[in-house]
């Protein structure tokens, strides 16, 4: 049985783009409650009855929570533009490579949000 699992996270941090045009919201520095999803996908192991415990996604996101959280994020390496689109592209990076991920979806509001799904 293939499946796909999902583990909400949250996180809280300030931001401004760099690269917007003069007098955008945007350009001014501001803060967000980012919510992050973060979605796991292959074969249920017949044996435990589950692909992973949840928990091990929480465990694998431990450190990039503490590299984000209360954090002003243009100040952190690989994120001088700190677009929704870049964050999810820059949390894929460093868990791929222990988790089985499907997709990793940022929401900097209530209403926006931004899905990546690996590169093609």
């Amino acid at each position: 049985m293939r499946v796909t699992l999902c583990k909400e996270l949250r996180f809280e941090a300030a931001h401004l783009l760099p690269r917007v045009p003069e007098g955008h919201k945007c350009r001014r520095l501001h803060g967000h409650s980012y919510r992050v999803e973060i979605e796991v996908e292959g074969e249920v192991d017949p044996e435990t009855g589950w692909l992973l415990d949840y928990a091990e996604i929480g465990q694998a996101f431990s450190p990039l929570h503490a590299a984000l959280d209360h954090r002003y994020l243009n100040e952190v390496e690989g994120l001088e533009n700190p677009t929704s689109e870049n964050l999810a592209r820059w949390i894929w990076e460093r868990l791929a490579r222990v988790l089985p991920l499907a997709a990793v979806r940022v929401a900097e509001t209530c209403t926006s949000s931004c899905t990546y799904r690996g590169e093609e």
